[in-house]
């Protein structure tokens, strides 16, 4: 497999110091550090959501940091992914219609599917993640792990390269906690590159690889490879004796 993305030397004023990584296609990498260490700043820039006053990044073959305002908007339509904290759903729209609200923008202009197409596709997804029969709900009308689950299922919509999560557990109790992580390890599984910063130990735990931002810097990593059913407990204790060696 190849590089999915590449940063270089990535720089952000006084937040991000010269940080350079690279993941692999197909990848579920969780960034992790102390609350103002730049964790979402360095997320935002490498979505193309803000740019760096420094440093270059790859998604596949383009350098986002090259791009336009208006080529990055049409990129992170087409082939990035995005899951938030907050959600970020429209309140005036039903489930559905939230859901397919990006693939409906991307396909203004290209027209390659048509809205039936659409439809289909969103309800496919939502029956992987467990929320077919929701549609017609208002956002206010389902639970926040429901919520969350439909956000992963807009997300995928237009099939992206690559999905950026920010805290996608953070608003969220144990049990919805771990219904998402389970969902984002499922949708990795079926080869769709997660990249997601998270402050939750046990969410980390089921990502392939963790990064410690400290001070604007990548100070250490910890391989964990591809969760399997039974090691969940091992891999959280693991990534526990970690993060105190690291004074998280």
């Amino acid at each position: 497999m190849g590089k999915v993305l590449r940063v270089e030397d990535l720089q952000k004023g006084q937040i991000l110091n010269r940080v350079s990584f690279e993941m692999e296609q197909g990848e579920l990498l969780a960034i992790m550090g102390p609350s103002g260490s730049g964790k979402s700043t360095l997320l935002y820039n490498v979505a193309g959501m803000d740019q760096p006053s420094g440093g270059r990044v790859w998604l596949n073959d383009t350098e986002i940091t090259a791009l336009t305002e208006d080529e990055k908007a049409k990129l992170r339509l087409h082939r990035i992914g995005f899951i938030f904290q907050q959600m970020n759903m429209v309140a005036n729209l039903n489930i559905l219609d939230n859901i397919l609200l990006p693939a409906m923008q991307a396909n203004k202009k290209c027209r390659t599917r048509s809205k039936t197409e659409l439809i289909e596709e969103a309800r496919n997804l939502m029956q992987k993640l467990s929320i077919l029969g929701l549609e017609d709900r208002r956002i206010t009308q389902v639970s926040g792990g429901q919520l969350q689950r439909a956000c992963i299922c807009r997300s995928l919509m237009n099939a992206p390269e690559i999905i950026f999560a920010d805290e996608p557990t953070g608003a969220l109790n144990r049990s919805a906690a771990t219904e998402v992580l389970d969902e984002l390890v499922r949708i990795n599984g079926d080869g769709v590159s997660v990249l997601m910063v998270t402050h939750d130990s046990k969410v980390a735990s089921g990502c392939d690889r963790i990064l410690y931002l400290l001070d604007g810097r990548i100070c250490d990593e910890l391989r964990l490879g591809k969760r399997t059913t039974g090691t969940e407990r091992r891999r959280e204790e693991a990534v526990n004796r970690w993060l105190a060696e690291m004074g998280f």
